[in-house]
């Protein structure tokens, strides 16, 4: 199966599209890849930092999100990363050159659109380098939740 160039899928724009593009995309299940190159976001010649492998986790997570939504012929929307349990990253950092092919399943949705996402970025040859369970959250309409967080958070600072 073909897919769209990977900015399609994302609110991202360069230079922050982490991402090179789909390998797979099913319902619940997402499969991108991405090669390091020296000037990859976050490199310093050599290397990214192991950590940033949550951030190319949560845009794999986006993809998803953005292929569902054209599928249905929806527009692509803004989604939150809301919280990270047991990010563990098996190498310090990720090599210029590396090919990695990052993974996201969904467990569970929640009604209220919160989705608990399993996240795992392997090297070319299936190595695994990190994995995570990912926690995030589309709202349906951005405007109307970002107007009752704000609220939340004026009245929250009124009790104070």
């Amino acid at each position: 199966m073909s897919y769209r160039p990977i900015v399609d899928y994302l609110p991202h724009r360069p230079p922050m599209v982490l991402l090179d593009h789909v390998v797979e995309a099913a319902e619940t299940r997402i499969v991108c890849e991405t090669t390091l190159r020296v000037d990859s976001p976050f490199c310093d010649g050599a290397a990214v930092p192991g950590w940033v492998g949550i951030e190319y986790m949560a845009q794999t997570i986006g993809v998803l999100a953005g292929w569902r939504a054209l599928a249905e012929q929806l527009p692509v929307k803004i989604g939150f990363l809301v919280g990270t349990r047991h990010y563990q990253s098996h190498v310090p950092q990720f090599r210029v050159g590396d090919v990695l092919r990052i993974t996201a399943d969904e467990e569970m949705m929640s009604a209220d659109k919160l989705s608990v996402m399993r996240c795992a970025v392997h090297d070319a040859a299936g190595k695994l380098l990190a994995e995570a369970s990912l926690l995030v959250f589309q709202p349906d309409d951005l405007d109307a939740y970002l107007q009752q967080a704000s609220t939340h958070r004026e009245n929250a600072l009124t009790l104070q």
